[in-house]
């Protein structure tokens, strides 16, 4: 179900975008480093109990995230150096957001650990497909494009209703569910490439 799959139907509207940041001379390698700058603000700020300011610090690296590629892919400047920063970008900003969460008391850190770690084996597993030889796959039921929106979504409604359930945040359970199926779409991802590999 990752939203991923969508990507060629908003960039429409990231064109206009894409166009005057090129005018303006900014890179993808520019908003890959502001990528990871929001996504440790988001951290902190998460950290530090500021979650209005965290949302809006992991919007900024969701939009950053996105124009990188969408500006490489215009300019035709793809590398393997380019998408190799871009990965560990990525996976930098989930420890940053999501260890936040969980070290500044949101929710219990071992809720976060296991948030974190099936992330983290999910999208490890989608980059070793390619190194096994049966190309990247980023199938599954959960991408990181749905944990940013999830993030987004569920922080908002945090901030407007401020309840616990069961003793868990709102925050608390997305990350609940992240761990359930961040370690579901691992083993999702592991057995599509056990099939393809000898």
């Amino acid at each position: 179900m990752t939203l991923d799959q969508f990507r060629p139907h908003v960039k429409v509207y990231f064109d206009p975008l894409v166009s005057l940041s090129m005018r303006l001379g900014l890179t993808p390698n520019l908003f890959t480093l502001a990528a990871f700058l929001a996504s440790a603000a988001a951290g902190v700020l998460f950290y530090l109990h500021m979650e209005a300011g965290a949302i809006v610090a992991v919007a900024l690296n969701a939009f950053c995230d996105s124009m990188d590629g969408a500006i490489a892919r215009e300019l035709k400047t793809q590398s393997l150096r380019g998408d190799f920063l871009d990965h560990a970008v990525d996976r930098y900003a989930d420890i940053f957001i999501i260890t936040g969460i969980f070290a500044g008391g949101i929710v219990p850190w071992q809720i976060g650990v296991f948030a974190l770690t099936g992330v983290l084996m999910a999208s490890y597993l989608g980059t070793q497909a390619q190194a096994v030889g049966v190309g990247r796959y980023y199938g599954g039921v959960l991408g990181r494009a749905d944990r940013l929106v999830l993030i987004l979504a569920v922080g908002i409604i945090g901030l407007l209703f401020p309840i616990s359930i069961c003793g868990l945040t709102w925050l608390g359970w997305l990350l609940v569910l992240f761990g359930i199926f961040g370690h579901f779409t691992a083993f999702q991802r592991f057995a599509y490439v056990w099939r393809k590999v000898e």
